[in-house]
């Protein structure tokens, strides 16, 4: 049996392969509608000819890598269930240690470490191919130091979780999945207080900004804002890529308003401050609680579909593959697989609610620095310096974006009616 549905799961995902090759690369035209023809939204207005062949080669590989990185992930994790490596790691961790936390640990590093090394080569076609477009500037060295913090990071923490996690499916046999949630929500509001100021600084050099005088002005929008916000900084981004951002980050005293220096360098004042007063508008409108809330409510319903797949999985097949309850660590790759599964099938949901929050920010930020030059401009850069898809086919935008599209970003900017008077 392990056979096969080995060749019907390997089967499946290149078929599903050859279907995405084929939307992206034959099927979806990309042409422009002509709402947006010959406006600020036109990439022949802000693109060379050149730029706009190299933008529409790397959106269409990112897509193509996006599409099929989640289902080779569940592909993976299938793979190590049927075949019998979960057991094999199982039976290894037990007789390696005999404390029930250092198994799980030592469980985890083998299925972590082997996942690593099976996704290593599409994560590096990845790098490949952004520093092929000029998107990333980082050495190899440089990427496999932030691919093994990554791997690190990623191992601490889920060693913890995971071990968490089996202990409450013993304890609680017929309700872990909501102990576990019940959990789940206080750690992800203490990460929320960590990732700025602990995790975020492991990867890059955060310091503050140097141009004092563009400090001010966008301390004037903070205070302007209700922004708890003492310093502006900025973070050394231009190691790794070429593109831009900016964001404000953490919660209550925790608030921070960063800028890359890519930003710095290729934005000028004007731009700057629209692409900040974007940011502070997710602060303002409460946005990352709305998040929080979202995600909760979203992990609340996982949690319990995922309990139930999992029995019905086990009562099903558990004989076949030796697997007699979800208690067992070997159980794993089928809890991953069908977590990915859902935040995938659940992603159209997820990004539809952040689209709409991100055009709710870029009215925000129109209406408070009125400077629909510096909006259209600071969006085209954007959109430049990214090799950003001006208007990407409908399931790219429905599985990937959640922004709007540029070109409906650029377009709502130009015809927008400011009420707000202009200085």
């Amino acid at each position: 049996m392990a056979k096969k549905w080995t060749f019907i799961a390997i089967v499946s995902y290149l078929l599903f392969g050859a279907f995405i090759y084929y939307y992206l690369f034959i099927f979806s035209s990309g042409s422009l509608p002509d709402l947006y023809k010959g406006t600020s939204a036109d990439p022949e207005t802000f693109l060379n000819a050149n730029e706009q062949v190299l933008s529409g080669e790397y959106s269409r590989i990112r897509n193509l890598l996006f599409f099929l990185g989640a289902p080779f992930e569940w592909l993976v994790y299938f793979l190590i269930l049927i075949l019998g490596i979960s057991r094999a790691f199982e039976k290894w961790s037990a007789q390696a240690v005999k404390y029930s936390f250092f198994q799980s640990a030592v469980y985890l590093f083998y299925l972590s470490l082997l996942t690593f090394v099976l996704a290593f080569p599409m994560q590096y076609i990845s790098y490949h191919f952004s520093r092929k477009y000029q998107i990333s500037s980082q050495t190899f060295s440089h990427w496999m130091k932030d691919e093994i913090i990554d791997f690190w990071i990623s191992y601490a923490i889920m060693a913890f979780l995971i071990y968490g996690l089996y202990w409450l499916m013993k304890k609680f046999q017929k309700r872990w999945w909501l102990a576990a949630w019940a959990v789940f929500v206080p750690f992800t509001i203490f990460m929320m207080y960590i990732q700025p100021v602990f995790i975020d600084p492991l990867y890059n050099d955060f310091y503050p900004l140097k141009n004092k005088e563009l400090e001010t002005k966008i301390l004037d929008l903070a205070n302007e804002a209700n922004i708890p916000a003492n310093h502006v900084y900025e973070v050394n981004m231009s190691e790794s890529t070429n593109a831009l951002n900016a964001y404000v980050t953490g919660i209550g005293d925790h608030a921070r308003i960063v800028l890359w220096d890519t930003t710095l360098n290729k934005l000028n004042d004007e731009e700057i401050l629209f692409v900040m007063a974007h940011e502070m508008a997710h602060y303002v409108e409460k946005h990352i609680y709305f998040g929080i809330g979202s995600y909760l409510i979203s992990a609340f319903i996982g949690f319990w579909l995922v309990a139930k797949l999992m029995n019905k999985f086990i009562g099903k097949y558990g004989e076949t593959l030796k697997m007699n309850k979800v208690s067992q660590l070997r159980t794993l790759p089928l809890f991953l697989m069908l977590i990915s599964m859902l935040a995938f099938a659940s992603s159209p949901l997820s990004n539809m609610i952040s689209r709409y929050e991100e055009m709710r920010a870029d009215a925000y930020a129109i209406e408070m620095t009125a400077d629909k030059k510096a909006a259209v401009q600071a969006f085209q850069k954007l959109a430049k310096e990214g090799l950003s898809e001006v208007h990407p086919p409908i399931l790219v935008k429905v599985f990937r974006y959640g922004h709007p599209a540029m070109a409906e970003r650029i377009h709502r900017m130009e015809t927008y009616p400011i009420t707000k008077k202009q200085e």
